[in-house]
Parts: structure tokens; C-alpha cells; sequence
């Protein structure tokens, strides 16, 4: 068969574009040469409707042995008492927890969209909001950070079946506690969709919300850098809403609603190359470099956050805790929006994303902000020191949008301060 030329140009073409460029999308890792093998192995031509020991096809003995490993690794890096690996993304993870705890048109609470909360938490034009009536807590307009009071408020006024704590776009620790207080309050199931943080919480950087709420959900391609997939996992404390049984018998109960809600509620055959490659992925987790990785993301981030406000910026809620910063432009560059300088910046090969900050004067296609992530430029290998050269040529292309020949200029140096931090051994 002829090969197809075409394509693998195209292949080439995103593997130079990786390379030679300072990736800062928050929700962007690499992942290891290990995990892109396993991405890609024979494992992608079996068919495995089920479970592990309960599939629908025969010939699952040793994808069954592959699943398995990533479940029991997955669940000694949170402490948990049962997982699911098997959602192709968070978002699929998250509608298995929708589906499982709630009916359609049933009130759920999460973060406010435009305030750093996730498509999947309420969007009119996702499932969640298509299907349940959203509603939403907000951040403090001066503190930037998650307004609690107003969470309560809005709890105890609308009584929601579920409040849903995570976001996309939040730089800070949640207070994971004091939700769970107000959710039991109430008698909602409180969920956390940690997929940003994930890999800090992994290397215990970051409150293990496994402690505090129901259901927890997660992608694991952003921080805990895995191939694209979703996990979803239940805590040793697990207490059920619903009814009083003995803890083996809630735990028990939920996690056979919540395998029937992924399959065959919302999917149907898992992706086993895809689960192979996350269990790869979870045994890098388990190792102590992964701590040092982490910690070094997290001081990335810190140190970039600072840089950036020395230079003028705004960050939202100050700071960061995390591995992310969320920036409001119009402090510097009020006439700026966050799609001009997205493009400006993707020309000099410096990638990152619009996105909306907290009451954002312009629309979502717009936006007033950036969000900067450290994630994958820590792992090439950067350290505290390129932070201030990276925010330097940012803010180089910022004042300077229009101009193509500066921002060419800036590209250049891009490129070969890139050559140091090499991201692949081939």
C-alpha cells in the first residue's frame, strides 16, 4: 500500500511547530516518547465493550491485564477506593457524574463561565446546560478568587442536586472543605473536576480533593501529562447523599451507576491504546522525578506570574498556586483583546490561548485576557531563569502587535532558545 505522503508532511510540519516554539497553553503537556508508543500500538485494533473480566467480546484476557494497571496505578497516586478509566475525555467524564446524579432538568452549581469555570460545567451550548438548569458562583470582583458567600447564598436559595467545584481558567487553591460543608448543608453530591491541576495534586503540590467530595473527575493530558482521556474517581471516605448503607455498600452502589453511565450510557468501546498509555503515564506519576517536575512547574509559574506583573500586567486574583495565571490586559493595553494578542504572539511562535476574565468588558470571542500555563515548557527542561526572557519577548510582541517585522524578529529568538531544550531523544 502506498504510504500517504500527505499526511506525514502534515505530521512533520505540527512536530516542527512543537519544537521550535515556547508552548504556554495551560491545558497542554508532552507527553513521554513511552506514552506515545503505547498511544499507538497494536492494543488500538481490539474491541473491549465492558469491563475488566465482564466484556462483551472475547480475546480480552490481556487487554484486561492492561486496563487493570492503570486502574490500580491511577487509584494508588489519589488514595482512591474505585476508578474509571475508560472516558475519552473529561468532559465525557463529567456527563457520566451528570447522568448518574442527576435528571434531566434537575439544578446543578459551578463556576461562572466568564469567571474561569469549564465548558462542561454550564455552558447553554453543552450538555450540561442543554440538558440541566445551570447555575452559577462567581469570583470576588476585586479578590479574583472563588466568592464563597455567594456560593452559599445561591446554594441554600436553589437548593442544587450537585455543586461542581474546577475550573479552566483559576489560578488559586480551592477551599474544598468548606464546599463539602455547604453541599452537605443542603444534601447536594459535591463533585470536583480537578483536570487542571491533577498532576500537582498527583505530587501532593495541591489539596487531594478525593478527601473532601463525593465524585472526582479529571482529564489526563493537562498536568498529570497523559495522552487525551478522561478518569473518573471515587474517594475511601465516599459518604452517599441518597441513602444510609455501610460505606463498602455506597461505594459499591455509585461506582456500578457510574460504569453504566460511561458504558453503555455515553460510550461504547473504550479506547485500550489510549488506557494502555495512560497506565504508562501513572507509572511516571508514581516516580520521584515527577515530584521534582511538579514542584518545578509550580515555581515556573510563580515566577513568570511575578515577571509579568513587573512589566505591567494584571493577574487575576494576584497570583497563582498552580501551574497557570490568567491575564487582564486591559490594565496595559486597553485597546488589546485577548484574539489580537493570541495571534500576535502565535507569530512569533510563542502559543497560548485567549480567554475571558472576570467581568470581561468584550465577548467571548474577544476577550480581555490570556491564560499562560507552565506545564509544558517545564517539561523541556525550562527552569525559573527562561521565565523572565519568555515574558520579556511577550511583552515585546504585545507592544508591538502590528509591527511583523518585530514580531519576526521575536520568532528568531524563539526558535533558538528553543534548541536548548530539546523535546523529543529522535
Amino acid at each position: 500500500m502506498k504510504r500517504d505522503d500527505l499526511l506525514f508532511s502534515i505530521i512533520n510540519k505540527e512536530y516542527e511547530r512543537q519544537t521550535s516554539g515556547v508552548e504556554l497553553i495551560a491545558s497542554e503537556n508532552f507527553v513521554s516518547e513511552e506514552v506515545m508508543q503505547a498511544a499507538g500500538s497494536v492494543l488500538t485494533n481490539k474491541y473491549a465493550e465492558g469491563y475488566p473480566g465482564r466484556r462483551y467480546y472475547g480475546g480480552c484476557q490481556v487487554i484486561d491485564e492492561a486496563e487493570q494497571l492503570a486502574i490500580d496505578r491511577l487509584k494508588q497516586i489519589f488514595s482512591a477506593a474505585w476508578v474509571n478509566v475508560q472516558p475519552h475525555a473529561g468532559a465525557q467524564a463529567n456527563m457520566a457524574v451528570f447522568m448518574t446524579c442527576l435528571n434531566p432538568g434537575d439544578k446543578f452549581l459551578g463556576l461562572n463561565l466568564a469567571h474561569g469555570g469549564h465548558l462542561s460545567h454550564g455552558s447553554p451550548v453543552n450538555f450540561s446546560g442543554l440538558v440541566y438548569q445551570a447555575l452559577a458562583y462567581n469570583v470576588g470582583e476585586q479578590s479574583g478568587e472563588v466568592d464563597y458567600e455567594q456560593l452559599q447564598e445561591v446554594a441554600l436559595k436553589e437548593h442544587p442536586k450537585l455543586i461542581v467545584a474546577g475550573a479552566s481558567a483559576y489560578s488559586r487553591e480551592w477551599d474544598y472543605a468548606r464546599i463539602r460543608q455547604i453541599a452537605d448543608e443542603i444534601g447536594a453530591i459535591f463533585m470536583v473536576d480537578m483536570a487542571h491541576p491533577a498532576g500537582l495534586i498527583a505530587a501532593g503540590l495541591l489539596k487531594n480533593p478525593l478527601r473532601y467530595a463525593h465524585i472526582v473527575t479529571s482529564t489526563t493530558h493537562k498536568t498529570l501529562r497523559g495522552p487525551r482521556g478522561g478518569v473518573i474517581l471515587l474517594g475511601e471516605d465516599f459518604e452517599n447523599p441518597w441513602g444510609k448503607t455501610t460505606p463498602k455498600g455506597e461505594i459499591k452502589m455509585m461506582s456500578a451507576l457510574l460504569d453504566s453511565a460511561v458504558f453503555p450510557g455515553i460510550q461504547g468501546g473504550p479506547l485500550e491504546h489510549i488506557i494502555a498509555a495512560k497506565a504508562i503515564a501513572f507509572h511516571e506519576a508514581l516516580q520521584p522525578e515527577y515530584i521534582a517536575y511538579q514542584t518545578q512547574v509550580k515555581k515556573n509559574a510563580a515566577v513568570m506570574a511575578q515577571a509579568l506583573v513587573d512589566k505591567g500586567y494584571k493577574i487575576v486574583s494576584g497570583g497563582t498556586d498552580n501551574h497557570l495565571m490568567l491575564v487582564d490586559l486591559r490594565t496595559k493595553f486597553p485597546d488589546l483583546t485577548g484574539k489580537q494578542a493570541e495571534q500576535a504572539l502565535v507569530k512569533a511562535d510563542i502559543t497560548t490561548n485567549k480567554n475571558m476574565v472576570p467581568f470581561d468588558s468584550r465577548s467571548p470571542f474577544q476577550t480581555s485576557g490570556l491564560r499562560f500555563g507552565t506545564p509544558a515548557i517545564t517539561t523541556r527542561g525550562a527552569k525559573e531563569n527562561l521565565m523572565g526572557d519568555i515574558v520579556e519577548l511577550i511583552d515585546t510582541v504585545l507592544s508591538n502587535a502590528d509591527n511583523d517585522a518585530i514580531i519576526k524578529s521575536v520568532a528568531q529568538k524563539v526558535n533558538t532558545i528553543m534548541r536548548d531544550y530539546p523535546l523529543f531523544a529522535w
